[in-house]
């Protein structure tokens, strides 16, 4: 919590208090108030308490310790991909996948008030990798270095707190009115169809009757054999038996590069015949496969 700039830190302790008084209503998103988790998590569950945190292990250490009796966290993105490290947290959590939220992703432009308004001229601009990212073609035509920071709303925070006018933020438009910056530009992202896909977690599987008569997603990660065409092998099983996997992603295991990890989403559930006979065939040819959740889908894929 104390990580938070001055002007961040009044907003999550009055969060924490709120989420201290009904741990199973809150939601823990990693960022400061206003940042684009904090839209997910009211977005998603309206009558939720969000509770802000400063990393995403911290979010996930929120549920672990009864703190939170959910949190919301941003797995990819449609422009800049993959999430960094969400791929090592997820498993290593013990959390479940219960359900997953697309949010539309807007940036804004913002600093201290002055004079100039949206002709002012930055050094630099603060935000999360991600928005850096997601803005790059409109930093680079107006000459502004991106300077990465833990979130988007706490780099509105920073750029608050500090007073510099050389130096401004990209954050979601909530952020400027939170912490009396200046909006100086809204829309900036470099692709108006900008979306982010978060999953939502809890301490135990959502149970089969919770997504009944909805279209379920299966997310699950798993290490092959370590023999010629196991990979091959393993997947043959989702094809013969009709099985639509929506995603297929590879990460390193450990720092010997020898083992290789893979994160995958699938259309179904355990239980439908067709996804048994998959998983049992993947099974065969892996050394390890842990299943992340089953949940509704919340946008149709293919």
């Amino acid at each position: 919590m104390h990580s938070f700039p001055a002007p961040a830190l009044v907003l999550v302790e009055e969060m924490a208090a709120a989420a201290k008084a009904n741990p199973a209503q809150a939601i823990a998103f990693q960022g400061a108030p206003g940042a684009n988790s904090h839209r997910a998590a009211v977005e998603f569950s309206p009558d939720c308490l969000p509770l802000a945190c400063f990393s995403f292990e911290d979010a996930l250490d929120a549920v672990k310790s009864g703190e939170a009796g959910r949190a919301i966290i941003p797995i990819e993105n449609s422009q800049h991909g993959r999430v960094a490290d969400i791929h090592f947290l997820l498993p290593e959590s013990g959390l479940f996948i219960v359900a997953e939220y697309f949010l539309p992703i807007h940036h804004a432009l913002m600093a201290i008030p002055g004079e100039k308004g949206a002709a002012r001229k930055f050094e630099g601009a603060y935000s999360h990798p991600q928005a850096l990212g997601q803005c790059r073609h409109y930093l680079r035509e107006r000459g502004i270095v991106p300077l990465a920071y833990a979130d988007t709303a706490g780099a509105a925070a920073l750029v608050a707190e500090s007073g510099d006018s050389r130096f401004a933020a990209i954050a979601p438009a909530l952020a400027a009115d939170l912490y009396g910056l200046e909006l100086l530009a809204d829309g900036i992202e470099d692709a108006a169809d900008n979306m982010t896909r978060f999953v939502v977690l809890a301490p135990e599987p959502l149970p089969p009757e919770a997504r009944t008569g909805q279209i379920a997603m299966t997310t699950f990660v798993f290490e092959v054999k370590n023999v010629p065409a196991a990979l091959y092998k393993a997947m043959g099983g989702f094809a013969t038996n009709g099985v639509n996997m929506t995603k297929l992603e590879s990460y390193q295991k450990g720092a010997s590069f020898s083992a290789t990890m893979f994160y995958a989403d699938i259309v179904g559930a355990p239980g439908d015949p067709a996804v048994d006979r998959a998983l049992e065939e993947l099974a065969f040819h892996c050394k390890e496969l842990r299943i992340l959740g089953t949940y509704p889908q919340a946008r149709e894929r293919g």
